[in-house]
Parts: structure tokens; C-alpha cells; sequence
């Protein structure tokens, strides 16, 4: 089953459900006579309210995102958080409105009846889906490809594991070798094709959808290389995690039949999801661009008094896919601040910034012009901060995946932007290339706006980093 297939099954699923559990509890509540009402609604208009609000609440827990090898178990827990908090919502906005209309009404805790018949409804729709779903693949209906790469007891304990659980809809078909001496061996009848650094054509010739790396620890370089070759490809890459990693946090795994996987996304946002995120990007660049017009007339007039040169400050940074793009913020540093030392970081008490600049660098109103950069298309709200072409070429030698940053859309804020410091030498690229890393295997709108939440406290207490 596609993705796009398998998400509008679901969609259509809760929409049904959804708008059950609405005309049970509005018959029950509206038309039973059993309820002093003060107006009656409309049924329409309530179940079309109704339905888009749980909508933007499902979406927002990712919902409708693709679970791997996820439980029916597991998808009823997220869907009770889900529906306890859009009920807690309600229930208070309900709350909120009978004061502000100094009404008094007992009927508010029907909205708990509410809670249950929703969740009666979306999960019986949520597990028949799953339930057929998983019957066709046991049936070999939109099955996978599975491809393994590497040749060891890791590697053979998974095969063993999704051959055992046909309901995963993953067949493997080959397994690719670290060393040339394991070409042509085979395990379960499952024959090692070739060698890791010829994955690209393996993947293309046997139709590939699933990777699984089996990598020892000391062979984190092919790692890089298997996710650098399938960058262009629709394939999404499982890893094994070594136990350290397990045991010390430093990663966070799924469970398939109780083998930990880390997963690296081929497709970083679904469609829909980067289409609702260029659309806030539109509207929330608009509305601070006008509320902020008094303040920049204000910034461009001190910065033209202070020192001579002009009052914003482009520079060519690399944007989506490396395509290069002029950044606009409001100079705060001396026109010439690079004439005598070439392309150098910014520090945090960098003499060459004038009062006016280190004024506006503390309260962010240097980045506001970079709204401009967020209408054009060329930045993001959110997103890894974007670097110089010369930095980006000098980093992407020295640190690897430092170009996988370049998949996404630059942004004026970021997850690295709000967890760390100035970018003063290339341990501190480093660092934040891990949080930038993380953003972007984890995009989501949720993420988005905690993001945007965590980036308004630090304007607030004057921490963190934009450069």
C-alpha cells in the first residue's frame, strides 16, 4: 500500500468516525429533550467544526504520519493522549465561554460523553484499518522490498525477524556486503548480491523501498555513505543501533518485535504538511513585516546616523538543494567590517559590531528584515540557520552529512538556534550540526511551533544565537 494511499484510508476512516461519534452525542444531547438548551446548533455546522478541530489535533500529535511496524496497541495510546487533551481543551473553552456569558450550566461534563463515544469510534476505525491492512500484507498484497546491508549475526537475527512476522509487509530480498570476501554467500537462502559501495544500483534494479543497516560499531563511515547515496532515493533507512547507544541515551529507538531500530526519513515532511508550512511561513512574515514597520523606520534611521554605509546587509548564503541566495538583515556591524580579514565568524562581543548593532542583535530587530527572505520563498520560518557558500564547502570537508542541512529550507530560527551558542570555531558548528540533524529527521509542524514558542522566550532572555 503507497503512502498517499495508506493516509487517505485513514484520513476518510477518522472523518467517518469522527462525524458518528458528533451525530450520536448531538442527538443525545440536542434532539433526546433530556437537556435544558439555551440555542440549538446547527448539525452541519457542528460536525464540520467538529471534524476540522480533531483534524488539526491528530495532525499536530503526528497522527498521520507513517508508523513503522507500529502496534494497534501503541496507536490507541497516542490516539487516547490525543483525545484527552483535545477534550481537556474543550472542556475549558466551554468553561471560559459560560463565564464570559454569566451562564451556569451542569451539562459541561457531557463533553466526557463526548470523549468516550470519540474514542469508541476513532479506534474501531483505526483497528479495522490496521486489521485489513495488515491481512493483505500477510497475503502478499503492497508488500516491500527489503534490502540489509551488512553480513553478521545483527544482520541475521533481523532477517530471521521480519521473515517470522510476515504482518511487517517486508520481504528481504538481498543483503549487501561491508567486505568483498562475503559476495556470493547466503543466509536463509538469501543471497549477498554485491558490496555496499554499489548500493545506488542495487536499490534501483531490485525496486528497494526498505534499507536495514547492520553495520559494526567501527563501521560508522559506511553509514555515512549508504545515506549519502540514497539521498535521492524514495528509501527509508533503518538502523541498528549498537547497545552503548541503547544504554546511554544517545539514541532513541523503535521497537520491531523488540529489535530497537533508529530511523533516518527519506521524505523529511509529507506534501501536505510542507504546503501548511509555507502558508504560515506566508501569513506570519506578512503580519510581522506590518506590525514592525515603526520599529525598522526607527532601527534605519539610527543605524544611518550612527556610521556610514547602507542600512540593511546582504550577504550570499546557501539555501534549499545549495542554490545560493542574498540574506537581508539590518547591518549591524561596520560597512567594512570584512574588508581586511575575508569571510570570518561573528562573535559574541566582536568588536567590529557598532552600539546601534549590538542593541538590535540582543533583541533580534536585526533579523526582522529577513521576513523579506520568508515571502520570496528562499528561507523558512524554521529550519537550520543558512551558511556562507565558502563556509559550506570548507565545513562539508571537515564534517560529514554537513550538506545534508541543504535538503531543507533554511530558516530564521532553528532547533540548533535556541539549544546553543555563537558559532565562534568549528566544534561549535559541530555541536549544532547535531541539533540541526535532529531537527530535520524529525520535522513536523508540532515541531515547528515548539520551536517558534521556544524561540519567543529566548528573544525575551537574550539567549541563544542567530548569526
Amino acid at each position: 500500500m503507497s503512502k498517499k494511499l495508506e493516509t487517505f484510508l485513514i484520513l476518510f476512516a477518522d472523518f467517518i468516525t469522527i462525524n458518528l461519534a458528533g451525530f450520536f452525542y448531538f442527538y443525545f444531547r440536542v434532539e433526546s429533550g433530556m437537556f435544558v438548551l439555551l440555542t440549538e446548533p446547527a448539525l452541519i455546522l457542528f460536525m464540520i467544526a467538529v471534524f476540522l478541530y480533531w483534524l488539526l489535533i491528530f495532525t499536530f500529535v503526528g497522527m498521520y504520519r507513517r508508523w513503522f511496524a507500529s502496534s494497534r496497541f501503541d496507536e490507541m495510546t497516542t490516539l487516547f493522549k490525543a483525545t484527552f487533551v483535545g477534550i481537556f481543551i474543550l472542556f475549558f473553552l466551554i468553561l471560559y465561554d459560560d463565564a464570559i456569558h454569566n451562564v451556569v450550566s451542569t451539562s459541561r461534563f457531557l463533553i466526557l460523553i463526548y470523549w468516550l463515544l470519540l474514542l469508541s469510534f476513532v479506534g474501531a476505525g483505526r483497528i479495522i484499518l490496521r486489521s485489513i491492512q495488515r491481512r493483505l500484507l500477510i497475503k502478499g498484497i503492497g508488500r516491500k522490498n527489503a534490502l540489509i546491508v551488512g553480513y553478521n549475526k545483527k544482520a541475521f537475527d533481523m532477517h530471521n525477524t521480519i521473515d517470522t512476522y510476515k504482518g511487517l509487509g517486508l520481504d528481504v530480498i538481498a543483503f549487501l556486503a561491508v567486505n568483498e570476501e562475503n559476495v556470493g554467500k547466503n543466509h536463509n537462502n538469501i543471497k549477498v548480491v554485491d558490496t555496499v559501495h554499489n548500493i545506488k544500483s542495487v536499490i534501483e534494479k531490485r525496486n528497494i523501498s526498505e534499507i536495514i543497516l547492520a553495520l559494526e560499531k567501527h563501521e560508522g563511515d559506511i553509514m555515512l555513505e549508504v545515506v549519502a547515496a540514497c539521498d535521492s532515493n524514495s528509501v527509508s533507512i533503518k538502523i541498528i543501533p549498537d547497545l552503548y547507544e541503547i544504554i546511554s541515551g544517545q539514541a532513541r529507538t523503535s521497537q520491531l518485535y523488540g529489535a530497537p531500530l533508529i530511523s533516518i526519513s527519506s521524505q523529511l515532511m509529507p506534501e501536505w504538511e510542507k504546503k501548511i508550512k509555507r502558508l504560515m511561513d506566508i501569513v506570519i512574515s506578512i503580519l510581522i513585516l506590518v506590525f514592525s514597520l515603526p520599529i525598522m523606520i526607527v532601527t534605519a534611521v539610527g543605524i544611518k546616523i550612527e556610521s556610514k554605509g547602507p542600512i540593511f546587509y546582504r550577504q550570499e548564503r546557501s539555501g534549499l538543494n545549495g542554490k545560493v541566495f542574498k540574506m537581508i538583515k539590518f547591518r549591524s556591524m561596520r560597512s567594512d567590517a570584512e574588508k581586511l580579514s575575508g569571510p570570518v565568524w561573528s562573535t559574541k562581543d566582536d568588536p567590529r559590531i557598532t552600539k546601534i548593532g549590538k542593541f538590535i542583535r540582543k533583541v533580534r530587530i536585526d533579523e526582522i528584515p529577513q521576513m523579506i527572505n520568508v515571502l520570496s520563498g528562499a528561507m523558512s520560518l524554521v529550519g537550520p540557520r543558512p551558511e556562507r557558500p565558502f563556509f559550506v564547502e570548507k565545513l562539508s570537508e571537515e564534517i560529514p552529512f554537513y550538506k545534508r542541512r541543504l535538503k531543507v529550507r533554511p530558516g530564521v530560527t532553528g532547533w540548533a538556534q535556541v539549544k546553543h551558542k555563537y558559532d565562534e570555531n568549528v566544534e561549535d558548528v559541530k555541536e549544532k550540526l547535531r541539533y540541526d540533524l535532529f531537527y530535520i529527521e524529525n520535522m513536523s509542524l508540532s515541531n515547528d511551533f515548539k520551536i517558534l514558542l521556544r524561540t519567543v522566550f529566548v528573544v525575551l532572555f537574550g539567549q541563544g544565537h542567530f548569526n
